[in-house]
């Protein structure tokens, strides 16, 4: 699932909101493992004590997805409030460990060689870059991650588990969903903007893979992180004559392309990867722009599903964070975390809280899901995404969350044939 939304300069008042954890101790600052060995017949390892398991967060606070750590964090936070008010995990509370790496590959690897030696599991890396920096690292630690990226080039690890849709799948559901709604058809150009790095190339694979097959042709712009003015891509794409824009960039570069084309007069209907949208958007200028022919293509139900799921999430996460922004960053922590959760239970079931015993049982696990909708999630397979069905959202103001509900999760024809090489 699906977001890949969003970015906001966080204040550091901010980030003390949300009530990060900071373990203390000399094996932290040592490097050296905490935990480990057996526990009232309980096998365990590092990040389990008798008392504690400690899980990581390795999120952006700082930088150009500050808005979706934010609300991944406190999702996350959450639901470890929540598991440990019903009794935590095998008689132990779960302890959520947060660093801010900024979207800085250096300081993210700064930050795991301080958190990883102590924490059982992560389930939480925000960025491909950064989670593909890490790789090697958390296998040879057997440690299992939930990064918040979805590039197919993350496929193939035992230790690395995607929720939801892989970028390239959303893009390939998107075309679909255009080609049968929006008039798109074979002859016509089609452009892509999209981020360098393991986003935007994850999303260009499956965008070149639906031109193929149905004949459309390909307009590429691709952008760095840091670019903001979207006028050159804009124009490019005007000239070219494009029918519809494929979107798979961050979220003020998104509106910076809507925005722009609006201007422009460049009248096409855009189909966006899920960390293509952020809520905060629809208090901006653009916001009309974006209500008008902007989808979002993810793995996550939108928050005004009428899901009695859906609603206490809702509901619990509103009363926990008054006033903040709900969107789909808080569900792809809230479910994230979940997964980690779900996954520490079976291994305490299995008297094996071990990083080998958590991933033993999260691999179990055929068809996960926590009633929100949307197809159940299959983990046995490291090799393909857990899931390839993708909901079609829309930006509205007026909806829970921000976005409502075009068309219910389907898997395309285009992605049934469709099959990503694992790790690239």
């Amino acid at each position: 699932m699906n977001a890949p939304m969003y970015r906001r300069r966080a204040t550091a008042v901010a980030a003390a909101a949300l009530s990060l954890t900071v373990a203390a101790g000399a094996a932290g600052c040592s490097g050296k493992s905490a935990g480990g060995g057996d526990s009232g017949g309980v096998k365990t390892g590092p990040g389990v004590t008798k008392d504690k398991i400690t899980v990581a967060a390795l999120t952006d606070m700082t930088g150009p997805y500050a808005a979706l750590g934010k609300g991944v964090t406190q999702a996350q936070k959450l639901y470890y409030d929540q598991l440990n008010a019903a009794g935590g995990v095998c008689g132990r509370k779960v302890e959520l460990l947060v660093r801010d790496h900024g979207y800085d590959v250096q300081k993210a690897l700064a930050a795991y060689s301080e958190i990883g030696p102590r924490s059982a599991a992560i389930p939480q890396v925000i960025g491909s870059p950064v989670t593909m920096a890490l790789k090697q690292r958390l296998e040879n630690d057997h440690m299992l991650t939930i990064p918040q990226a979805w590039s197919h080039t993350l496929l193939g690890s035992k230790y690395i588990q995607m929720s939801g849709t892989t970028y390239d799948v959303d893009i390939l559901n998107g075309v679909d969903y255009l080609t049968r709604t929006q008039g798109l058809k074979k002859g016509d150009k089609v452009g892509h903007l999209f981020l360098e790095g393991d986003y935007g190339q994850s999303a260009l694979a499956g965008a070149k893979y639906a031109a193929g097959k149905l004949g459309l042709s390909l307009v590429e712009q691709q952008v760095k992180a840091t670019d903001a003015d979207m006028t050159a891509q804009v124009g490019a794409f005007k000239k070219a004559g494009v029918k519809a824009i494929l979107v798979s960039v961050s979220p003020k570069q998104a509106a910076s392309l809507v925005g722009v084309a609006a201007a422009a007069k460049l009248d096409v209907p855009f189909a966006a990867s899920n960390s293509a949208f952020a809520q905060q958007l629809l208090a901006t200028p653009v916001a009309p722009a974006l209500q008008k022919d902007y989808y979002v293509i993810t793995a996550a139900p939108p928050f005004s599903a009428d899901t009695p799921a859906m609603k206490k999430l809702a509901g619990e996460y509103q009363m926990a964070y008054k006033g903040q922004p709900l969107d789909s960053s808080v569900y792809s922590g809230y479910t994230t975390a979940a997964i980690v959760g779900e996954a520490l239970k079976k291994a305490c079931a299995n008297k094996d809280l071990s990083r080998d015993g958590i991933v033993n049982a999260h691999r179990s696990s055929k068809a996960f899901e926590l009633g929100f909708g949307g197809a159940p999630m299959d983990f046995s397979q490291w090799t393909k995404p857990a899931a390839r069905a993708s909901y079609v959202v829309k930006p509205d103001k007026g909806s829970v969350g921000g976005t409502k509900l075009v068309e219910e999760a389907k898997e395309s024809e285009l992605v049934k044939g469709y099959s990503a090489p694992a790790g690239g």
